[in-house]
């Protein structure tokens, strides 16, 4: 009898531990409709620019059809305080943004920007990317960045040369804060016209997309967006080369190159950064101007590069 009231217990517990299993399982499994949604819309989370191979197959025509397509609009998150990084942006990077323009908090004479009258960042970065996208006219590729980033427009053309601005296109450097996955901001965020024009709709709804933030603690502007853009279907992908190494860096050059330099002694440049980055981030003003002489400037006489793709600068530009 005492077996038998064993065994009943032994078969309740071994029961309730595989209901419980089975429970945490299920809270584990996607919506059948919201994993079909998602898929839909999420077709990589992996955004590689293409090899010189798949280059071959463009003919010349449709080569330049793309160099002409491929314009960014360049988002611009200045302020007051942050003058002389903002100077060193107009003097140097920034002049490569097909339309660059600067978004502030409060005005100043020394230099040009929109100055929106907004003091809170999330708020501020909002009301900057629904006026670039009511103001954007045939660019279909917007770069949001912070004046300690520098950037390489060009690389980040390559990048999305092949990529269809009309589908929604959300990337930089993927980071992950537990189930959240968003681009970081320092190293720079794209989006293109499909993920924007999508961003925009859904800031009317202050549901899915508070305005004011409504949680106990504050969230950054990037996990902000990331939150708006996942209602829209729209996630965060990583900007990768053609070997799969990052393009978007959260550290300056120098940083990278020092903990290469550590870390892999004997192969640094491989360790350290992609020959297509784009994007390096916590830079000084002279570290600003070091990058534009090494990117465009110095050139070792009588080495031609040979390059299938020339993207030009935009019509009076005095950019180097």
């Amino acid at each position: 009898m005492l077996s038998e009231g064993g065994s009943f217990v032994k078969g309740m517990v071994m029961g309730g531990i595989f209901c419980l299993v089975m429970s945490l399982m299920s809270s584990f499994t996607p919506d059948a409709d919201s994993t079909t949604e998602d898929h839909q819309h999420h077709h990589h989370h992996h955004v590689k620019a293409p090899s010189k191979d798949d280059l071959k197959h463009l003919s010349d025509s449709r080569m330049q059809e793309l160099t002409d397509l491929v314009r960014v609009y360049c988002v611009i998150m200045v302020q007051p305080k942050s003058l002389v990084h903002w100077a060193a942006v107009v003097d140097t990077w920034g002049k490569h943004c097909d339309k660059p323009v600067f978004y502030t908090s409060e005005s100043t004479k020394a230099l040009e920007a929109l100055d929106l009258k907004e003091r809170d960042d999330w708020t501020r970065l909002r009301k900057a990317l629904k006026h670039a996208y009511e103001n954007a006219g045939e660019l279909r590729w917007f770069f949001i960045a912070q004046p300690t980033t520098f950037a390489i427009i060009e690389n980040l053309k390559y990048l999305v040369l092949t990529k269809d601005p009309s589908e929604p296109f959300y990337l930089g450097n993927a980071m992950k804060s537990g189930e959240l996955e968003y681009v970081a901001y320092d190293s720079g965020i794209v989006l293109s016209y499909e993920a924007l024009r999508r961003l925009v709709n859904v800031f009317d709804n202050e549901e899915k997309c508070p305005e004011k933030g409504r949680t106990l603690w504050k969230l950054s502007e990037d996990k902000q967006l990331a939150v708006c853009l996942k209602y829209t279907g729209v996630f965060a992908e990583n900007g990768e080369d053609s070997q799969g190494k990052a393009v978007f860096n959260s550290k300056p050059i120098v940083k990278l190159i020092t903990e290469s330099m550590s870390e892999n002694p004997t192969n640094v440049v491989e360790g350290c950064c992609s020959d297509m980055a784009v994007t390096f981030s916590g830079m000084t003003p002279n570290q600003m101007q070091v990058m534009m002489y090494g990117v465009y400037r110095l050139r070792p006489y009588g080495h031609d590069f040979h390059d299938s793709l020339v993207f030009y600068p935009p019509e009076g530009s005095d950019n180097d």
